[in-house]
């Protein structure tokens, strides 16, 4: 497709493309995508903000993080910074506006799409997600400079990924207090199908968004 080619559009789900709307990502601002990938949401984010600002994409693993550089260069994004995998970041340490974590996960919220896959999940595999979830936002949570957001985001429609992470997360951590996110999706559309865990956490889900299923949580680092 000549329109793909030339950077006109991107393939994204509508829930992922949600999930990172939610970021509130401005122009101007100093964003991490700590889990990017393939750089879809840091792509979604850019066009946020308006080439403007700087998001800086950082993911533990480099042959998933690889293909973000092409997609930016045909995007023609401009304000993304690709960090290093395994370098010292800490220079970036409470500097930034917003933070998200789109957590590692067992991916059951897109089993509409891959049904086969959730023969493969085990108590094992289940368990090992969720240590990685507890990891990253912790590891994350050190970049958010205080009055900043903490986006936590999984495509998983499991409560031990999801709103159990996310409590936790928020019992470890008193210096992060909610951030209202229910309201935010009125905002994007009047009619939006969602479900509110609560003001700070919803759910998007194939039967009721038409969409893959995702969990997005948001948090508030205190001012000193």
């Amino acid at each position: 497709e000549a329109g793909y080619q030339k950077g006109w559009f991107e393939i994204q789900d509508e829930g992922s493309q949600i999930a990172a709307w939610l970021s509130r990502a401005m122009p101007g601002e100093q964003v991490l995508d700590y889990c990017a990938g393939g750089g879809g949401k840091t792509l979604a984010m850019a066009a946020m903000m308006e080439n403007r600002g700087q998001i800086h994409a950082h993911d533990s693993d480099r042959n998933r993080l690889a293909p973000i550089h092409e997609r930016i260069r045909r995007a023609g994004i401009r304000n993304v910074q690709v960090l290093v995998p395994g370098a010292d970041h800490s220079a970036l340490e409470g500097k930034m506006d917003c933070v998200l974590v789109d957590a590692p996960c067992t991916g059951s919220g897109t089993w509409r799409r891959r049904p086969d896959s959730k023969w493969r999940l085990s108590a094992e595999n289940l368990g090992e997600r969720m240590g990685e979830q507890d990891q990253v936002l912790a590891g994350a949570a050190r970049f958010v400079r205080p009055g900043g957001r903490l986006i936590y985001v999984t495509c998983s429609i499991l409560a031990s990924e999801n709103t159990r992470r996310a409590e936790a997360f928020a019992a470890a951590n008193p210096g992060f207090g909610p951030l209202p996110l229910a309201a935010a999706m009125g905002q994007l559309c009047k009619n939006a199908q969602f479900t509110a865990v609560s003001d700070t956490m919803v759910v998007l889900s194939p039967l009721k968004s038409g969409t893959d299923g995702f969990f997005i949580a948001g948090f508030q680092r205190s001012n000193p």
